[in-house]
């Protein structure tokens, strides 16, 4: 455990990013200034809670606010988990085996991202399939 005034770290989905903001302190936790037993849905507010679970009592060490703008409430999510999940190994390393063994989306970000719309495709980013008419 570092003593450390702050830490800082992002996470990234599709096109949500967050930002998370580590002190220590009581174990609060905040996403764009609603308290974490607030956050809705109920089932995002459980997605987000998983690291901070994994954590155990490292977790209420620390007081932890994210922003996070862009994207859906299912891609902020996602990278809400991810900059809270950062922010926890950078303050207990020990917390990486962990975070990666329960699921690796926790520290690596998902890298995918909407295929572009083609020319001429009116929209469509694939190919369809092609039909004969014999």
């Amino acid at each position: 455990m570092t003593d450390k005034k702050t830490i800082n770290t992002h996470g990234k989905r599709k096109r949500a990013v967050s930002r998370a903001n580590l002190k220590s302190g009581k174990g609060n936790v905040t996403v764009n200034n609603v308290d974490l037993d607030n956050y809705q849905p109920r089932i995002y507010r459980l997605r987000i809670r998983e690291p901070l679970i994994l954590a155990g009592p490292i977790a209420e060490q620390v007081n932890i606010a994210v922003t996070v703008i862009g994207g859906g409430i299912a891609s902020q999510t996602d990278a809400v988990r991810l900059a809270i999940a950062k922010a926890l190994v950078e303050y207990s390393p020990k917390l990486k085996k962990i975070f990666l063994d329960y699921d690796r989306q926790l520290l690596v970000a998902d890298v995918r991202r909407k295929e572009r719309a083609k020319p001429n495709r009116h929209g469509q980013a694939r190919a369809k399939r092609q039909k004969s008419y014999r």
